[in-house]
């Protein structure tokens, strides 16, 4: 089983190659540059290392929301764009049950959370028993206060959210909680391709041609227009 996983739902990106068990290559960036400069070269560098062949992939999974609006079509875009080109189906992993693989030896309640602006998180809560992921609570958006109301065990908490709302986790929660490392913040391919293999094993793919990705909420643009339209 060959797949290649793409992320680029948040100012970090990755490409990892998933090879019968095992992690060919990832290439991981946080460069300030947009996905649509540095995504491309990352899918590039990691065939030349690999020699991989794009034809015998089985499949190409991305995360496919919520997120950064950008990130995600840019991201969304390539996957689509290899699918077509290359016949090949792809596997949507939804962003918050891929952050959270990064903490898969976890024996405690998985909290992930992305900052959505306004006291929100894109947040989602799940447990792991021998590495496989439980879905407590399907990804959504909810406040700070939302969130601290949904959980009544120890939990670690992981994502960008976690530097933006830190204080106010540490101040609201009641129960016993910590915070990932660093460096499980960000989604990373080589992490979320094995929840991805398990997609493909159960059939939940999707053609590229309906692929779409799921925002979970309008942009801030789309907000602005419907508010003046309704005030129109």
């Amino acid at each position: 089983m060959e797949i290649l996983a793409i992320d680029s739902s948040s100012v970090a990106g990755s490409v990892a190659l998933y090879v019968d068990g095992e992690i060919k290559s990832e290439y991981i960036t946080l460069d300030k540059r947009t996905h649509s400069e540095t995504l491309l070269p990352l899918i590039d560098e990691l065939k030349k290392e690999t020699e991989l062949d794009l034809s015998v992939l089985d499949a190409i999974a991305i995360t496919g929301g919520p997120g950064s609006y950008t990130g995600l079509r840019i991201g969304g875009a390539t996957a689509k764009g290899l699918g077509l080109a290359l016949d090949k189906p792809i596997i949507n992993v939804p962003t918050m049950e891929a952050l959270a693989y990064n903490v898969s030896d976890s024996k405690v309640l998985v909290c992930p959370m992305m900052d959505a602006r306004r006291d929100r998180v894109f947040t989602g809560l799940y447990k792991f028993n021998d590495g496989k992921v439980e879905v407590i609570k399907e990804q959504c958006v909810l406040t700070i206060d939302e969130l601290v109301g949904e959980i009544n065990q120890e939990v670690i908490f992981l994502g960008d959210g976690v530097d933006a709302y830190r204080e106010m986790l540490d101040e609201k929660m009641e129960v016993a909680h910590s915070f990932a490392k660093e460096d499980d913040n960000y989604v990373k391919a080589s992490s979320f391709v094995y929840l991805a293999k398990d997609y493909l094993g159960e059939g939940k793919v999707t053609s590229a041609d309906d692929f779409r990705p799921d925002y979970l909420m309008l942009s801030q643009a789309e907000r602005e227009l419907k508010e003046k339209q309704k005030n129109d």
